[in-house]
C-alpha cells in the first residue's frame, strides 16, 4: 500500500500542482515552492529522528544564505523587471535547490525526485516573471546544491564518491554505520 507519510516527496508533489495552480493567490513566482522545500528538508529530519540530519541542514542551509546574499551584496546586476539591483544569484533558487539537494544527499534520489522537480519550476518562475535572468537562476542553483553536497552525509547506506588526484581516477565507497 503506497503511503504518502513514507513517501514525503510524493505529498510534496501533489501540494506543489495545488499550490502552484491557485488563480486567487495572484501571479506565482515561486515563492511558495521556494519555503515548501527547504520545510519538507527539515521536516523529512523530525520523521526520521534524525538529530546528526539537521545539524547538517542548518550548515547548509545558513551557509547557502550566506553565500547568496553576500554575492547579492557585492555583484550589483539589475533585475530584467527594473526593480531592483539584486539579481545576481537568485535567493528563491539557490534555497529550493539546496533543500531539494539535501533530500537527495542524505535520504537518497527517490525523497528527492519531487523536490528537484519543484526547484526546477521554481527556477522557470524566476525567469518566466523578469525577477532573473538564466545565469542568476543556474547560479543560485549550483550555490544551493554546493552547500548541501558539502555538508550533508548519507542517513544510511552506500556512499560512492569519485576521485581524481595528480592523475589518478577511482571511486571509493563508504558505508555509515
Amino acid at each position: 500500500m503506497f503511503r504518502f507519510v513514507r513517501y514525503p516527496s510524493a505529498l510534496m508533489l501533489i501540494c506543489f500542482f495545488l499550490l502552484s495552480s491557485n488563480p486567487a493567490r495572484g501571479e506565482d513566482d515561486g515563492s511558495i515552492m521556494r519555503t515548501l522545500i527547504p520545510a519538507v528538508a527539515y521536516g523529512t529530519t523530525f520523521y526520521m529522528h534524525d538529530h546528526d540530519g539537521r545539524i547538517q541542514f542548518y550548515k547548509s542551509f545558513f551557509t547557502n544564505l550566506g553565500t547568496t546574499y553576500a554575492l547579492k551584496a557585492l555583484i550589483s546586476k539589475e533585475r530584467p523587471n527594473g526593480k531592483d539591483d539584486d539579481s545576481f544569484p537568485s535567493g528563491h533558487t539557490s534555497v529550493a535547490f539546496q533543500g531539494a539537494a539535501f533530500i537527495h544527499k542524505r535520504y537518497g534520489l527517490k525523497w528527492a525526485a519531487a523536490a528537484y522537480a519543484g526547484a526546477a519550476y521554481v527556477g522557470w518562475r524566476r525567469v518566466d516573471t523578469d525577477n532573473h535572468y538564466t545565469v542568476d537562476v543556474v547560479a543560485g542553483a549550483a550555490i544551493g546544491i554546493a552547500s548541501s553536497l558539502i555538508f550533508t552525509k548519507p542517513y544510511k547506506g552506500f556512499v560512492v564518491t569519485p576521485l581524481a588526484d595528480n592523475g589518478v581516477y577511482g571511486v571509493a565507497i563508504s558505508k555509515q554505520w
